[in-house]
């Protein structure tokens, strides 16, 4: 279940990228855009044996759940006094909705509507969003254009105005929910993949050794993981189907008759309400399923039928394949879930309770609540409440920045104006948006009074695709005043570029110089020596004003700040010398 969860949060870390760049000047969203465009050209066809070998993979991470699920059906249902009618009723629902389910709503409808090749929830949702004009603020707002409408990641858009369409669009409120939905659910998968069973005292201690080492293994990445599980995933079918071969030929033939959905039927005439509560228990049976679409990043969709928003923290994303860009690993996300795993196969001792804390999603599953299901409800509702608060906080932070920005106008009279001292050298400020001055960058003019020669303010984007090319890893455009200019560095997963003299800050030197259009200029940037270069981050810490309320103060005082400290920050895929290093804090009373 992890690589699933995982795969999940990962996802929703990466799609806050695409957010920031909306409205972005210096044609940095096309940009963006043509970087996507160019990777889905090159979204290949796999040839038969890698599809094949993928297949094979695919055995050991998403058919294992889904394979080993339905052992916990029978132990779960309460019906008593069981006939033989009663039992092939119960199959027939563990056949119906493994061919419902698995079959025809995930194998034939739901794996064809990833995004890119991704799967999940949030692929559905950001799938969704390149046909409805999202705007509301908790929603993430679409950023296409006119001039992106020929490109390849827009040349699924719908051309219908259907009345759905025009109802979500139309409604602030209704995209509102479409998003709060999609947090519910992600949040409800993210809860139930936390949730290991065993059972018996010394299975679970076994258990325990198990998870420890499979997820310490999980750094291996997933090919060298799957390549791990699929023979034993093999085994236990190949074991499975034989001896269900055996005895329905040897003993009991007539449970073939389990097929016909009548006894389904029947099943509910005879049982009645008990019946209806049995059927929480069936659903055991197809709690892995969604395995299928969300694992499709890390294989393809051939193999398994055969990144992006901003509602989570960044995390730090490890690409274990040079092949396949879904495959990655995240070692924040992978101990937290590990803790909860262990956490919860020791406390329920693998009983009754802990399956029942699997899937509450429907009425005939709301009686498992006090029986643990709620164990998966109170998992869910943390994860829903971090994700609420941190898009909360990035939207207070945003309007707050987007009220406050500094214009050139106001920029050009502090540094023209005498009001500022201009220092040899170059200074780069490294900030998390691209459109606009940060109102950070007055709050350090105005306490320091003196900037370098060379001003450059920096964005850093860490895409999600392999490599960018050296022609559009930098973008570097004039702002305003002479000396002063903003630059988008751009970094695909596999490169490595540092904030070291010799490396990022020779790279963008030059690339200014392509641009400079005075001999002052140019001589400026010439004498520009190693030892003359001052990196500047900013640091903003959010205070809530007491008159909004004690839930937004609690959001934002206490949780919104509590995850900012402990996330990873953007630019540290950039290797920043301390020494040449200077940190600029402000406070944003919101």
């Amino acid at each position: 279940m992890a690589f699933k969860e995982a795969q999940e949060v990962l996802h929703i870390s990466s799609m806050m990228m695409e957010e920031d760049i909306e409205d972005a000047s210096l044609g940095v969203k096309n940009v963006v855009r043509m970087v996507h465009a160019r990777e889905l050209v090159a979204y290949k066809e796999y040839p038969t044996m890698q599809t094949l070998m993928l297949a094979y993979q695919s055995l050991g991470v998403v058919y294992g759940d889904l394979g080993t699920s339905p052992t916990q059906v029978l132990t779960s249902i309460t019906v008593k006094n069981v006939t033989d009618e009663d039992l092939l009723g119960i199959f027939s629902l563990i056949f119906w909705s493994l061919t419902l389910l698995a079959q025809i709503k995930y194998v034939f409808v739901v794996l064809h509507a990833n995004d890119h090749g991704e799967g999940g929830t949030f692929a559905l949702y950001s799938n969704l969003r390149r046909h409805i004009n999202f705007q509301s603020e908790l929603a993430v707002k679409s950023t296409s254009s006119e001039s992106e409408a020929n490109m390849i990641s827009q040349s699924r858009r719908s051309t219908l105005r259907s009345k759905t369409k025009r109802l979500i669009e139309g409604i602030s409120s209704a995209q509102s929910l479409v998003t709060f939905v999609v947090l519910l659910s992600t949040c409800l998968v993210i809860g139930d993949g936390a949730l290991t069973p065993a059972t018996g005292d010394h299975v679970v201690w076994m258990a325990v050794v198990l998870l420890i080492a499979l997820f310490a293994f999980q750094r291996c990445g997933t090919s060298k993981i799957s390549l791990c599980f699929s023979p034993v995933m093999i085994l236990w079918y190949a074991a499975n189907v034989s001896i269900g071969i055996y005895n329905i030929i040897r003993y009991q033939p007539y449970v073939l008759e389990a097929i016909s959905p009548h006894y389904i039927v029947k099943f509910f005439l005879n049982n009645g309400k008990i019946g209806w509560v049995s059927l929480g228990a069936v659903f055991l049976t197809v709690t892995g399923v969604e395995a299928l679409f969300a694992d499709l990043g890390h294989f393809n969709k051939r193999a398994v039928q055969s990144i992006p928003l901003g509602f989570f923290p960044r995390v730090n994303i490890i690409h274990t394949s040079s092949k396949h860009e879904g495959q990655v690993y995240s070692p924040e996300i992978n101990y937290i879930l590990m803790i909860l795993c262990i956490g919860l196969v020791i406390g329920f001792k693998g009983g009754v309770e802990l399956a029942n804390a699997y899937g509450i999603f429907m009425t005939s599953l709301l009686n498992k609540i006090p029986q643990g299901g709620g164990v998966s409800i109170a998992l869910s509702a943390f994860f829903l409440t971090m994700m609420l608060s941190w898009r909360y906080g990035r939207i207070k932070k945003r309007k707050y920045e987007a009220e406050r920005k500094m214009s050139l106008i106001e920029l050009d009279e502090m540094l023209v104006g005498g009001r500022v001292y201009r220092t040899p050298g170059i200074c780069f400020f490294y900030y998390d948006i691209v459109n606009g001055i940060p109102p950070i960058m007055r709050h350090y003019l105005q306490h320091t009074n003196s900037v370098q020669e060379i001003m450059v303010i920096v964005t850093v984007r860490s895409l999600p695709v392999k490599s960018v090319r050296p022609e559009e890893r930098l973008i570097v455009g004039n702002l305003g005043n002479e000396g002063t200019y903003r630059c988008l560095l751009q970094l695909g997963y596999n490169d490595l570029v540092t904030s070291e003299g010799k490396d990022c800050v020779a790279l963008i030197v030059a690339k200014i110089r392509e641009q400079a259009n005075t001999d002052n200029e140019i001589q400026k940037l010439g004498s520009t020596a190693e030892n003359e270069v001052v990196l500047v981050i900013g640091r903003t810490i959010l205070n809530s004003n007491p008159n909004n309320g004690w839930l937004s103060c609690f959001t934002i005082n206490y949780l919104y700040r509590f995850i900012q400290k402990n996330c990873r920050a953007v630019i540290s895929v950039l290797e920043m010398p301390p020494e040449r290093t200077l940190q600029v804090g402000t406070v944003y009373e919101i």
